[in-house]
């Protein structure tokens, strides 16, 4: 029996116009009613996965890139994902919802009382996927546009400020016996006095403390202060990193040491690695996509630049194929890992070029090039992933049905055979993430 690991979906588009670009847009979904979300979170609880993480972003982004981000939906429009969050809780039983938040846009006393309600109406299957996106910041007020370590420092002052609100009910302070005529003893709230850099509030909040256990917090993020930041504050690690046997357990061990730092278990953290699998019906067919991917031609090459270009935040579309990349282009509100993602392994004076056709290049899942292949191979994968202490993976894509079905249609039935997926839950978020 192989060992069980955690899953995962990572809705990387966000809440937007899900089908658009692709032939599936035929099926006629409403990308803006919940059902196509709800029908896609069944499937995924049926198929014993522990969350569902919805990625977002608040803004359009900066007025040189606005048009490219919502030329073909790459960076927007995108609805709120906390509000999809109870539609979605509606129509499952077990599932985790993750939506995306950002300390930038929300005060940490509507934060805390906002995220407790969806605690208490989900029977505590919520998760916080908290984020530091900076370009944001202008839609928010008028204080200037934070660096990628003070959004973080922010970020840290946002945690353990809605932390202490749900906090300011202690133990006993519930009491809910009506044969004594007593809801709740207010003697004993704690009042949660907070001046700090970036927040002011006082408390206690309005919200009744949970019975089992708080949201889950989760964070992506591969940078110094993002590691450090997950080692003090997260549940779920979302990890982007390659998936090599080297590169994974070098990647697990910053996060454990990080834990361990902040006076926490390495075992309080589950880190799961995101991957994108394209999952196709044989070899050979993994074989033909893999071969007609190695020379990307211009246009292959323009439609990769426009899509970084809307995760970036600067156009790549006006500079030359030719030329290397100057980083210094890269304002210093964009994510260091997603320009970590564009250049991987490129030195500086890779032409743009080069860069590119690295991204429309594909790879097998057999040999670990690549993520081409299929169902049986993709579990082979996996499994060996398990073999260096992995906790789980986060399969990486849109939450379209047609996607769903064609990624776990054979994968699930596969991964269940060898033990390594589960098929029972438990009652909260927090406790199927606990180690198996």
């Amino acid at each position: 029996m192989s060992r069980p690991q955690h899953f995962g979906w990572f809705l990387a588009r966000g809440f937007g116009p899900h089908g658009w670009g692709h032939p599936y847009l035929d099926w006629d979904y409403d990308w803006t009613s919940p059902a196509l979300y709800q029908q896609a979170a069944r499937t995924l609880e049926q198929a014993g996965f522990d969350l569902l993480i919805i990625e977002d972003a608040p803004s359009l982004g900066s007025a040189a890139t606005i048009d490219l981000r919502v030329r073909q939906a790459f960076g927007g429009p995108k609805l709120d994902p906390l509000l999809l969050a109870p539609y979605l809780f509606a129509a499952t039983e077990h599932i985790g919802i993750v939506p995306t938040v950002n300390p930038a846009a929300t005060l940490p006393y509507t934060a805390a009382r906002q995220f407790a309600t969806l605690q208490h109406l989900s029977g505590h299957r919520l998760g916080l996927n908290v984020v530091t996106d900076t370009g944001s910041a202008r839609h928010f007020g008028t204080a200037p546009q934070l660096g990628h370590d003070a959004a973080y420092d922010r970020a840290e002052e946002w945690m353990s400020a809605v932390t202490a609100l749900w906090r300011s009910w202690p133990e006993g302070a519930l009491i809910a016996d009506p044969a004594a005529g007593r809801y709740a003893d207010g003697t004993l709230l704690e009042p949660t006095v907070h001046r700090g850099e970036y927040y002011s509030f006082d408390g206690p909040l309005n919200a009744i403390p949970f019975v089992q256990g708080e949201p889950v917090i989760v964070s992506p993020g591969g940078s110094t202060r993002g590691l450090g930041f997950a080692g003090a504050n997260s549940d779920v690690q979302l990890a982007l990193a390659p998936m090599t046997e080297d590169s994974v357990r070098a990647y697990r061990g910053r996060i454990h040491d990080e834990a361990t730092a902040a006076g926490r278990s390495p075992d309080d953290i589950t880190i799961l690695f995101a991957i994108q699998p394209v999952v196709v019906s044989s070899p050979e067919e993994a074989d033909r996509l893999v071969a007609a991917s190695q020379h990307p031609d211009d246009r292959t090459l323009q439609a990769i630049a426009e899509r970084q270009s809307s995760d970036l935040e600067t156009d790549l579309t006006a500079l030359d194929l030719d030329r290397p990349v100057d980083r210094g282009i890269f304002g210093e509100h964009v994510s260091h890992g997603s320009i970590r993602r564009l250049v991987g392994d490129h030195d500086e004076d890779a032409p743009l070029r080069t860069i590119l056709a690295a991204h429309a290049r594909l790879g097998r899942l057999r040999d670990g090039s690549g993520w081409v292949g299929t169902a049986g191979e993709l579990a082979d994968r996996i499994e060996e992933y398990g073999t260096w202490g992995n906790d789980g993976v986060l399969l990486w894509g849109d939450l379209h049905p047609v996607t769903v079905h064609r990624t776990l249609d054979e994968l699930v039935p596969i991964l269940r055979r060898r033990g390594i997926l589960r098929r029972e839950y438990d009652d909260t978020l927090r406790k199927n993430l606990r180690p198996f």
